[in-house]
């Protein structure tokens, strides 16, 4: 089902980080997260920008969207992932071809891994005290 060229909204999340996709067509292939520039906002680490945008460079959709991020929790990482997810959801709206494409290379699928929670009398989630035998 192809999509209104409007808009193209998605959510993409990963641990605890969200992250809220607006994609506008006819752009100039600019990304903007949390109103800074995606070179500015992962300038300590240039894997991430290849991680978060590579959807684009799978598919071969030229990035010629403005995308605007609006991401929120986790780390630096986790909120990278959380950014792939969403692209990857709203390129899949495009059309089928892209769906197919990055269905079968794994990116539509949440990772659903996140951190155990901490148990009671434990030091961390699984750590136990260490045992005192006198």
């Amino acid at each position: 089902m192809p999509v209104s060229m409007e808009n193209i909204n998605a959510v993409g999340r990963r641990k605890t980080a969200v992250a809220r996709v607006h994609m506008f067509p006819g752009g100039k292939g600019e990304v903007i997260i949390n109103r800074r520039s995606i070179n500015e906002y992962f300038s300590d680490r240039k894997e991430f920008i290849e991680y978060a945008m590579s959807p684009f460079k799978l598919t071969g959709v030229e990035n010629g969207y403005t995308i605007k991020i609006n991401v929120k929790g986790g780390g630096k990482k986790g909120q990278s992932g959380a950014i792939r997810l969403g692209i990857s959801r709203a390129l899949a709206q495009l059309d089928e071809k892209t769906r197919k494409i990055l269905r079968t290379n794994g990116y539509l699928t949440r990772d659903a891994r996140m951190v155990e929670r901490k148990k009671p009398y434990r030091r961390k989630a699984r750590k136990s005290e260490q045992y005192k035998k006198r």
